[in-house]
């Protein structure tokens, strides 16, 4: 049986970066939510690890990619807002900054890399499992940022990392078990709970109920985000 790890952001990726053969990065609010609905639309995500606009800006025109700017932005058609690509057409580049989900992304090297949320939380596990072949997987939960720039688990990321690790059906290292149960206990609720959760909380406040709305649906996405190439694409 295949075994899973889970570990939190950055630090717990490359932890378990030299003993898995796939890694699944989860960030719900809102980078792997993001990347779902875009790949389900053919488009194709790099994730860019620099928060500066300017350095995403150049660094998109050199690719001949599309920027995803500041919510709420009228300058920028696309952002980190999962509502911004729901039109997105196929074939589009889009450049995606993220603190957390792109940072790790861009960080990983040499590993089959797959973003994963609870939207697609079937087919990124069943993705996963084929390309491990037998081998570990290691479902990443990203985490949030305190304003000291430090780690602040978010729940979000716990439950949508359950969700994969619950369709994955492996063994389950006792921080895996964890996830996975946090999942099957709290589905019935996760729509009270990631509304209520500080991430939640934040995005509502700024009038971006909508994304949050995107991000709870479980299951409805069959995309499974592989990163080749520095983006993620179907």
């Amino acid at each position: 049986m295949i075994k899973a790890f889970c570990e939190w952001g950055l630090q717990g990726s490359r932890a378990c970066g030299g003993h898995v053969a796939v890694i699944v990065v989860v960030d719900v609010l809102s980078f792997s939510t993001c990347v779902d609905i875009a790949v389900s639309r053919g488009a194709c995500v790099y994730p860019f690890a620099d928060g500066d606009l300017a350095a995403a800006t150049r660094a998109a025109a050199a690719i001949g990619a599309e920027v995803a700017g500041p919510r709420s932005s009228a300058v920028f058609p696309y952002s980190l807002s999962p509502g911004s690509l729901l039109s997105i057409p196929s074939g589009t580049k889009l450049l995606l900054p993220s603190p957390n989900g792109s940072v790790i992304s861009a960080a990983v090297s040499g590993i089959p890399t797959l973003a994963g949320c609870l939207r697609n939380a079937g087919a990124v596990a069943e993705k996963a499992a084929t390309l491990a072949r037998g081998g570990a997987i290691a479902v990443i939960p990203a985490g949030e940022r305190w304003p000291d720039g430090s780690l602040r688990p978010a729940i979000e990321d716990l439950l949508g990392a359950g969700a994969v690790l619950d369709a994955l059906g492996a063994d389950c290292s006792p921080e895996a078990e964890v996830a996975r149960d946090a999942f099957r206990h709290f589905r019935p609720r996760l729509g009270r709970l990631l509304r209520g959760c500080a991430s939640g909380l934040e995005l509502i406040g700024r009038g971006c109920a909508t994304d949050v709305e995107a991000a709870l649906a479980v299951d409805i996405s069959s995309a499974a985000p592989l990163l080749r190439d520095g983006a993620y694409s179907a």
